[in-house]
Order: C-alpha cells, then structure tokens, then sequence
C-alpha cells in the first residue's frame, strides 16, 4: 500500500467519524422524532462506511445508488413534512418507508458479493490463462537443437533429404509458435504435427527401430494444442534415444463424436530414470486439469520394460 493509498483510507475514515459525530450531536440536541438532518447524514455515513471497505464497487453504482436513495429521501421528506397528521406519517413510514430503507441494504451487500465473486472468478480465469501460456512455452527445445546438428550434418554430406529436414523442423516451429497460442486447433493439425515429429527422428536415427503410428480420424474434433507430444518426447527420449537395439515406439489416435482417444507405449532401459516422474508429465497433468477439469482420463502404466500412457478427452455434449 502506497503512501498516497494511506492517506485516502485516513480521510474516508475521519469522514465516517466526522458524519456519525454530527449525526449524534444533532439527534441529541434537535429533538424531533425522525429528524430528517439526521436521516439524510445516517444515509451518508453508511455510503461513507461502504466506500472505504468496497470503493470500486460504489463507483461501479454510484449513479444507481444515489438515484435510488435520493428517491426515497425525497419521498421522506414530502410524507414527513406534508402529512396533516403525524399518526398517517407513521403508518407510511411503517409500511414501506423503513421496509425500503432497511431491506435496501441486505440487497447491497449480495450485490457486492456477487461483484466480489465474479472478480474472483475473473481473477482465477486468467491465473488459468496465464499458466497455461507459461505450460505451452515449455516444450523441451533439445529436440529442436537434435535435428538442427542432424541437418548440419545432412548439409555437409549433400544429403536429399535436408531439404525435407528443413521444411518439417519449419512447419513444426510454426506450429509451435502460432497454432501453440490458439485455445484449440483442428485434431488433422495436431496430427500433422505429430507425424512431422516422428518422420525428424526416423532420419535422426537411421535404424530399424519399431515406430508406429496409426490414426482412426473419424472426426475432426478442436482440441487443445501441444498436448500429445509431451508424451511423444518422453518415449523418444527415455526410451528409443537410450535404447541400442529393439527399441519400439507404438502410437494410437482416434477421434470420434465422444472425444479423442490417444494411447502411446514404448520400451525403454531399466537403468533409465523414472519416465512418469519428469517436468514434461508434471506440465501435462497441470494443463490437463486446467483445459479440461472434468472431461479428461489420464492412465499411466509402467511395467520393468514398458510404459504405458492413455490419455481420454471427451468432447462436451
């Protein structure tokens, strides 16, 4: 809180004070039953009160509330100065000037809680925002910095294929930079990415390694971006890139009107690291529960030689 802040909340403060003193002091020396002086400072000590705990919300309405009790104290002060009888002023003021006065309140706080609820929604939606921007922009970069030594070394030989190395590590960065922003992308994209990934490591190894990958694309749902290939890269790297021989890598993806179902599984070096215990999973879990809270199945299986993942998203109805 800044010094200027300070001295703002200080004056709000010795306002409300000031107002509640006079109110006093008037109502104790002018004895005359529901002073009017007194009611309209009451009025003002309680927006005074209310501004200094809630002040965006009383300059978000502040046109609304000072019409609305304006109203009323005019209409007080018309049936409190107009009436012949004061026992007819009583029954007014019974029957719906108080119940107005007094019911308005309640009606105030709920709206500032529902102004205060909402904020708290907006707030947590774009804390959400915020951190699935900072999951999508950490995508390991090795394999990026693995296939531009491949293409060096390609361009070196004259190979044929560092043009084809060039124009799918390109498409693949476009990708990442701007469908990696977008809410949600078609599935084909995603797929094309994916495909773009395993054909870069099927020149990078030059083997006989198992790769497969198979599609049942029945349906070209929108799906968030940059999901599957955290699993991807885990298989290529705890698994084929460790591995001398027999290595294997199978992937499935299918799309339908319930949603896409994706499942990879890979062979991978006992002596290897935990492969469900690095940043790259921590990430998807996280985005997972952000993108989709409820909507989402995430099964891991691992075994001495081979782990398993199935990821489920299921589309809204």
């Amino acid at each position: 809180m800044t010094k200027i802040d300070r001295k703002k909340i200080g004056i709000k403060i010795i306002i409300s004070i000031v107002l509640l003193f006079i109110a006093l002091v008037i109502d104790r020396w002018i004895d005359i039953p529901d002073n009017p002086l007194t009611m309209t400072i009451m009025l003002l000590f309680w927006f005074a009160i209310f501004n200094l705990f809630a002040p965006k919300f009383i300059q978000k309405y502040k046109k609304i509330l000072i019409t609305f009790y304006s109203i009323i104290l005019l209409v007080f002060y018309y049936y409190r100065f107009q009436t012949d009888q004061y026992e007819n002023y009583l029954i007014i003021k019974d029957e719906w000037i108080l119940p107005i006065l007094i019911g308005s309140l309640p009606l105030l706080v709920l709206l500032w809680v529902y102004e205060q609820s909402k904020l708290i929604k907006t707030l947590r939606q774009e804390k959400s925002q915020a951190e699935l921007s900072l999951l999508k922009t950490q995508i390991n970069p090795h394999f990026f910095f693995n296939t531009l030594n491949n293409l060096y070394s390609l361009t070196i030989k004259n190979s044929t294929k560092a043009p084809e190395v060039i124009l799918k590590l390109s498409d693949m960065m476009r990708y990442t930079i701007y469908e990696g922003e977008k809410e949600n992308v078609s599935i084909e994209r995603e797929i094309n990415y994916l495909k773009n990934y395993i054909e870069l490591h099927k020149i990078r190894h030059r083997n006989n390694n198992d790769i497969q990958f198979h599609i049942e694309n029945t349906k070209n749902n929108l799906i968030a971006p940059l999901l599957f290939i955290i699993l991807v890269e885990n298989a290529f790297k705890h698994g084929m890139e460790r591995l001398t021989s027999n290595a294997f890598i199978h992937i499935k993806l299918e799309s339908n009107l319930k949603g896409v179902f994706f499942s990879i599984k890979n062979n991978f070096d006992e002596e290897t690291k935990n492969q469900d215990s690095g940043i790259g999973l921590k990430n998807l879990k996280r985005r997972l529960a952000l993108t989709y809270p409820d909507n989402h199945e995430l099964h891991i299986k691992k075994s001495d030689k081979e782990f398993e993942v199935q990821l489920n998203i299921y589309m809204n109805d």
